[in-house]
């Protein structure tokens, strides 16, 4: 299973967080022995970080030749409206509380955010299920069983999965390209405080969903690749040398005539806060709807 995961840790241990690229499509091996759960009532300050598994060479190779083969098709324009499937995760005895209006602010966050795409979302419906080891899973055995039970719809239908993941995660998300071999496990997991109104400030306005649906569409981090030409595949997002956080206006982390514009703190697929993102490019548009195409 391929995964991007965002974490986020309490700024009172920001010094003790690295950055990981743990190798194991299984993740339970990569939970924490003690899960950081987050208590629904408590706001805390925190920072985001990272752990994420890229794809590999030869599955970007396959991605791009699949891209190159439906780039002429007029269909890439096409307006899509995706239907969303909100599962709100609780554990046994209470906790993950996530209402009706702010399922819908998310909604409408993410068609804000997306407004300049091909892509809209509608609300298709919202279940609640009660379970504990899904509502603190980073994957594994119980993110499968999660699945299993609770997704609906086709490949075109975004599931998303609320709980209080623990181990300093904001979410996760599947991407395109591994729908037609694990379709049960396609979707996004997110943090149920991150969504508008919830306590994960500074990243409690919806952009954790916004940034975890623009890997299910199949973009990467902006930073990826760092400062090199080829970065997130994608042409008109400057290279950045790594994520930015906060919302360091100005930042140019990759120099010279090779690297013209500053750093793009402002794009979803950054690790700024919240309130620093608002915006996608033409070319991750374009990514976005020949991935669309050439796996939904």
């Amino acid at each position: 299973m391929m995964h991007k995961k965002l974490w986020l840790a309490a700024l009172v241990s920001i010094s003790t967080v690295a950055c990981s690229s743990a190798e194991a499509p299984d993740l339970t091996s990569n939970e924490p022995e003690s899960p950081g759960v987050q208590s629904p009532d408590q706001p805390i300050t925190f920072n985001r970080g990272c752990a994420t598994q890229d794809l590999g060479a030869a599955e970007i190779a396959r991605i791009d030749q699949e891209l190159a083969r439906v780039k002429d098709i007029s269909f890439l324009t096409a307006s899509h409206v995706i239907p969303v499937w909100v599962h709100r995760i609780h554990p046994a005895g209470g906790g993950g509380n996530v209402t009706n209006q702010q399922i819908n602010d998310q909604l409408a966050v993410l068609n804000a955010a997306y407004a300049s795409t091909s892509f809209s979302f509608s609300l298709a419906g919202i279940d609640d299920a009660n379970n504990d080891s899904w509502y603190t899973t980073t994957g594994g055995t119980s993110e499968t069983q999660m699945k299993t039970a609770l997704r609906k719809g086709g490949s075109n239908t975004l599931n998303m999965y609320l709980n209080n993941m623990g181990g300093g995660l904001l979410g996760w998300a599947t991407f395109p390209s591994s729908y037609a071999s694990q379709p049960l496990m396609d979707g996004v997991v997110i943090l149920f405080s991150s969504l508008p109104g919830g306590t994960a400030a500074p990243y409690n306005l919806g952009d954790t969903a916004t940034h975890e649906v623009g890997h299910w569409m199949g973009l990467f981090h902006t930073f990826q690749g760092g400062c090199s030409t080829t970065g997130d595949s994608v042409s008109d997002t400057p290279a950045e040398r790594s994520a930015a956080f906060g919302c360091p206006t100005g930042r140019n982390s990759c120099t010279g005539s090779r690297f013209p514009g500053n750093d793009p703190i402002t794009n979803f697929m950054d690790y700024t806060d919240d309130s620093c993102m608002n915006t996608f490019t033409a070319g991750q548009t374009t990514r976005m709807n020949g991935q669309w195409n050439a796996f939904r």
